[in-house]
């Protein structure tokens, strides 16, 4: 990874897991790096660690609950308010949790996992455009070749399954990062919207099931995952490599794209579907009532 000094990195998610490891490396190689993150108190304590380990380095926190919407707009405001934003990295995610509907009306996978990151970058489009060359990376996972959007019932209001529901909502990821690319393309100050996922890592979230499924996922995690540094290597791919077109996807170049070190690979045909990509966008807007300006060329 080249020098990043000079530039600034919003972070999502940033206390543990891939994006500890990006907010880490990033800070390490120079670039100033604002750790969005749900606990604050956690995230000043990333930040003094980071600031001991990188003496100098540029380490801040902001506040943010990605299934919260004033808390969303909050930090947008906040982050806006600053400078310029070169790199959004929208990394936070959670999993395997229980059916529950938030105040959006969408089941709660979707609405962390997409809604959130949907919302936070369209407010802080304005931010990323006053920069030379701003890009926004969205972590998906495997897991969405798997996943299968109903956009007519976002709330799985219906048969629930945590696994579907939360591949799904990475299929929302991978859906929301082709069609931005596919609407910037169009732009005079274009965004480069670039996809990444990390292969099977283990981070925090291989211990997040219950029951027999959450045992098999710590054991089988641990035995048989990468480490967390070498599955956020896709996602600092994505987020520092200069000459990447919009719409790339980036993943582990091993055996079934689980493990290995950053290549361009091919999402599925779901996530390149321009109707799905409508669909979804439109869908977003309506759920969360924040939209999105493309500059025309």
């Amino acid at each position: 990874m080249a020098e990043q000094k000079g530039r600034t990195f919003v972070v999502t998610g940033a206390t543990s897991g891939l994006g500890l490891v990006t907010a880490r490396e990033l800070a390490a190689h120079g670039g100033r790096v604002l750790l969005a993150v749900r606990d604050a108190a956690r995230g000043e304590e990333v930040a003094s660690s980071l600031r001991r380990a990188y003496p100098g380095a540029e380490v801040e926190v902001r506040q943010i609950d990605l299934l919260n919407l004033n808390s969303i707009r909050r930090a947008a405001e906040q982050i806006g308010a600053e400078e310029s934003v070169d790199v959004l990295v929208n990394n936070a995610g959670i999993s395997m949790v229980e059916h529950s509907v938030t105040a959006l009306g969408a089941e709660r996978h979707l609405a962390a996992n997409h809604l959130g990151h949907f919302a936070l970058t369209a407010l802080l489009e304005p931010a990323l455009r006053r920069s030379p060359a701003p890009r926004v990376v969205t972590v998906t996972s495997y897991m969405h070749e798997k996943g299968e959007l109903d956009l007519d019932d976002v709330a799985w209001s219906r048969k629930y399954s945590p696994i579907a529901a939360y591949s799904a909502s990475k299929l929302a990821n991978a859906v929301f990062a082709v069609e931005l690319a596919r609407r910037e393309q169009s732009s005079s100050s274009p965004i480069t919207s670039i996809l990444a996922h990390p292969g099977y890592s283990n981070t925090p979230m291989q211990s997040k099931g219950t029951g027999i499924t959450g045992i098999a996922m710590r054991v089988l995690g641990r035995l048989f995952a990468q480490s967390p540094e070498m599955g956020a290597l896709p996602q600092l791919f994505a987020a520092t490599e200069p000459d990447l077109a919009g719409g790339s996807y980036i993943g582990p170049d091993g055996r079934g794209g689980r493990s290995g070190h950053p290549i361009p690979v091919q999402p599925s045909a779901a996530a390149q579907d321009p109707e799905l990509g409508r669909r979804l966008w439109e869908r977003s807007q309506q759920l969360t009532g924040i939209g999105w300006h493309t500059p025309e060329s």
